[in-house]
């Protein structure tokens, strides 16, 4: 008996209660690796995590699997003598992959799972399912703004013809709408890859905060692999990347006209008080010539030729 080896399998199956996803996700995360590789394990036939294990290590590796929501379970290993001679079938893509921890019987799973594959999420500009990074984050913004601003101009000179004036105020309603629509589902994707919830947003709607947090999802990095949300983004393209740095264009031109429009409006106060000091300096300097013209001495009487 103390020659017994036992193995841990898995088909598939969940402890009651516990969601796939999140079975998924707690597996990828105690194998160090991403969810693409996990979903290997859920193909409904019974694959060997761990073999040539005794009963006490077998049982602290099935501690460590039930941890994570899934109903492994520890089966006997066939006696050597009893294997048949015949060469062992090739061995699956898991199988012959997986490898839990070999350097200590005592340690958790941690090492990959399978080959390691890579599986990005799906963007979707108009929806709130999935994730984005920061740069795509900066340069969705930047279409949905340059879009809405050149919208917002044909409204504008529209609103000036009479005919026009009731059309283009309904267009620009609708147009503020679409716009507040995009903004929440860039920003709820945002938030996804970030692991937060997008309920979130509504802090854009406190004050104070509210004009702080995009820039809180302007900087914070995202998660590097798969959380609740789902698969990371996918790489980010040229595209991408150029219509994101049009942000840093835009904040030194603002910075730069805000700048200069204040020192223009200092100018303009400075020359005008000048003006008004020198106005009222004016008057009262004539004033006190006519009184002291007013005030001089009557001229002498001769009076010998009187």
């Amino acid at each position: 008996m103390s020659d017994s080896r036992f193995k841990i399998v898995f088909d598939g199956a969940l402890l009651p209660g516990v969601d796939l996803t999140t079975a998924k996700l707690n597996l990828a995360d105690l194998f160090k690796t991403d969810v693409a590789a996990i979903e290997r394990l859920f193909s409904g036939k019974p694959v060997a995590l761990k073999r040539d294990l005794t009963q006490a290590d077998a049982q602290m590796y099935l501690q460590e699997l039930l941890r994570t929501g899934i109903d492994a379970r520890i089966e006997a290993e066939l006696p050597a003598a009893s294997t048949p001679q015949t060469p062992p079938p090739a061995a699956s893509p898991v199988n012959a992959s997986l490898t839990l921890g070999d350097e200590s019987p005592y340690s958790p799973p941690r090492s990959p799972v399978g080959e390691a594959v890579t599986e990005y999420s799906e963007l979707k500009f108009f929806g709130v399912q999935g994730r984005i990074g920061r740069l795509r984050y900066l340069a969705w913004s930047m279409v949905a703004l340059a879009v809405i601003g050149v919208v917002a101009g044909v409204l504008l000179i529209a609103m000036f013809s009479e005919d026009m004036t009731f059309l283009a105020m309904a267009l620009t309603l609708i147009a503020g709408l679409a716009y507040l629509y995009i903004n929440i589902t860039i920003s709820v994707q945002r938030l996804h890859d970030l692991g937060w919830s997008g309920w979130l947003w509504l802090l854009n709607l406190v004050p104070f905060i509210g004009g702080l947090f995009p820039f809180v999802l302007m900087v914070m990095p995202g998660n590097t692999g798969a959380n609740r949300y789902g698969p990371p983004q996918p790489p980010n393209s040229t595209a991408v990347k150029v219509i994101a740095s049009l942000w840093l264009v835009l904040i030194a031109v603002v910075f730069i006209s805000g700048i200069t429009g204040g020192l223009t409006a200092i100018q303009e106060e400075y020359e005008s008080s000048s003006a008004s000091v020198y106005e009222s300096t004016e008057p009262a300097d004539a004033a006190a010539t006519d009184d002291v013209e007013a005030e001089s001495p009557p001229p002498a009487v001769d009076y010998e030729k009187e």
